[in-house]
């Protein structure tokens, strides 16, 4: 018996919750689950955005030679299980990074010439101006599609205003998004107000949402009615499928609840509890909003992301890795051995989170392929040096398939002086986003598609 066919944006309802589901088959027609099944591409593109900030130890970084990915590099070793997933990219520029007349000031125009191709106004006050950045660019053409036009991450938060580099407002180092070239797009930090945005009302802004009538519940006993009745108009692969992603939800639920227990504070009064919401560990709140942004994709409420792993110019520790000195101080090492050693775990400790992130995605299935073979992931930062403050040769990865359009596993190495913009059109052209030129783009990023 043919069953009914599901509408693509079928949801589980519940008192004051709306959970969205993945790409099942019994939401495409039988000639498209047939062919998801036997690796047709039916599975819509995602791209996101993923930023370190202070630069890298590039000596680490880069592979010895161009082509295929042989080895990887000891900072780029936790990748390993994605070798064939992935682009490592040399050679692109954030020209706008640079001074250009401006006098001090690289991290603030690292970070938000990044996404943007734009110089940013150099000013503490309220005139901040730089350009439109390419997620909200390309969610303008097509963020109609989803729930969320963009989901903007983080793990630190940033004011919006004040003098934080050499006369830039800080605005620029704390943002990558931008939605119009003088309204910069905050990030969420807090992965339970992520959450509850995704799935409670929308809207984010109460951190009771779920909870509002007294509740204290896990999010699926809202819903397990519907979950019920949706199980019975769904075949094996379907319900297994609707219960791999329930239970995904469920664990990080669970991994939330674990921060919101207030614990007693050393040396306090006596009953004085610290604050919860936000994992004190750096790997937990990277790896907790990692999967958020694997949330939102798997359940195509939105196809487009930010993901800001520091701010630009960050100095907070890495106390979890040993490190106790600042990374931005550890980053203008001038050559000390010791220092250089430092930021190379640092560097690689960011790694392990994407490598994570990547896990996530790809053992997700969508027909006979991964959350990840529809993904473009870029991952890079708008210095390169940090010691130097040099914006070219800029360490870029790109993960992912592109839904096909992208041959990974290899080293691509671009001429001097190629800008990093143009990676964004090639990324932007496979999204569906009409753009013939961006930022200070010079045309398009040859090479991806082999």
């Amino acid at each position: 018996m043919t069953l009914p066919l599901l509408s693509r944006r079928t949801v589980l309802q519940g008192l004051g919750v709306t959970l969205s589901l993945p790409l099942l088959e019994a939401m495409m027609p039988h000639s498209l689950a047939a062919s998801a099944s036997s690796g047709g591409k039916t599975a819509p593109r995602r791209m996101a955005f993923v930023y370190v900030p202070n630069g890298i130890h590039m000596e680490d970084w880069t592979p010895a030679t161009e082509g295929a990915l042989t080895e990887l590099t000891p900072t780029l070793k936790p990748l390993a299980p994605f070798k064939d997933d992935l682009l490592v990219l040399t050679g692109l520029t954030a020209d706008k990074a640079r001074p250009n007349g401006d006098g001090p000031g690289d991290h603030a125009r690292a970070m938000s010439a990044f996404l943007t191709g734009s110089q940013p106004l150099k000013t503490a006050g309220a005139n901040i101006k730089v350009g439109i950045s390419a997620d909200q660019f390309a969610a303008q053409q097509i963020g109609n599609a989803t729930r969320f036009p963009t989901l903007e991450i983080g793990t630190e938060g940033g004011r919006q205003a004040g003098n934080c580099d050499s006369g830039y407002s800080c605005a620029y180092s704390s943002t990558i998004s931008w939605r119009t070239e003088s309204s910069p797009v905050a990030k969420e930090t807090n992965p339970r107000l992520v959450f509850e945005r995704l799935f409670g009302n929308g809207k984010g802004t109460d951190t009771n949402s779920l909870k509002a009538a007294g509740y204290k519940k896990s999010l699926l006993d809202f819903v397990s009615e519907d979950a019920r009745s949706l199980r019975n108009r769904l075949g094996s692969a379907d319900t297994r499928k609707l219960d791999e992603y329930l239970d995904g939800v469920r664990e990080i639920e669970r991994r939330l609840a674990k921060f919101d227990q207030p614990s007693e504070i050393k040396g306090a009064p006596a009953g004085a509890k610290a604050p919860t919401g936000l994992p004190k560990s750096q790997s937990d709140h990277l790896k907790l909003m990692g999967d958020m942004m694997v949330l939102a994709f798997q359940a195509d409420l939105t196809r487009i992301c930010t993901f800001v792993f520091a701010n630009e110019g960050s100095n907070k520790p890495y106390r979890e890795i040993g490190i106790s000195e600042g990374h931005h101080d550890l980053s203008h090492h001038g050559r000390k051995k010791e220092k250089m050693e430092k930021i190379a775990q640092i560097n690689k400790f960011h790694i392990e989170a994407l490598a994570y992130v990547l896990g996530k995605l790809k053992s997700i299935k969508e027909g006979d392929k991964s959350l990840l073979d529809s993904c473009m992931i870029a991952y890079g930062s708008g210095n390169s040096d940090g010691n130097r403050h040099n914006h070219d040769n800029l360490p870029i990865l790109l993960m992912g398939k592109g839904g096909g359009s992208i041959k990974t596993g290899r080293h691509i190495k671009y001429a001097k002086e190629t800008p990093v913009a143009n990676l964004w059109i090639e990324m932007m052209d496979r999204m569906g986003v009409k753009v013939a030129k961006f930022g200070d783009s010079k045309g398009r990023l040859t090479g991806l598609n082999g």
